[in-house]
């Protein structure tokens, strides 16, 4: 089964990405990179009780990336490989201008 990620940002930009087969990044893996997109990208807590999970996490650095890094082959590779790994979902599209992520 083919596995793609979709990306919508602000001004109707869309991005999308075949998830390759092979093997997965792992889940802990995963999540230390989302983490460490997180801080480096100066990321806010969506939620006022300071709670992130994961796919809250997933849409902000998505809206702090913007179209730049989706450019930038390396950084989306591994955003696919993070987003594939942690969800572990055939077919993803995190919508930031909607807040959401679908499966």
């Amino acid at each position: 089964m083919q596995k793609q990620i979709s990306v919508v940002l602000d001004k109707g930009q869309e991005f999308s990405f075949h998830v390759p087969e092979g093997a997965p990044l792992a889940h802990d893996a995963a999540r230390a990179w989302l983490d460490q997109q997180f801080v480096s990208l100066d990321c806010e807590p969506l939620r006022a009780s300071g709670k992130v999970l994961t796919a809250d996490k997933i849409l902000v650095v998505t809206q702090a990336a913007g179209a730049a890094l989706f450019a930038d082959a390396k950084w989306s590779a591994e955003f696919v490989a993070a987003v594939s790994a942690a969800l572990g979902k055939p077919m993803i599209r995190v919508d930031v201008p909607s807040m959401t992520i679908t499966y």
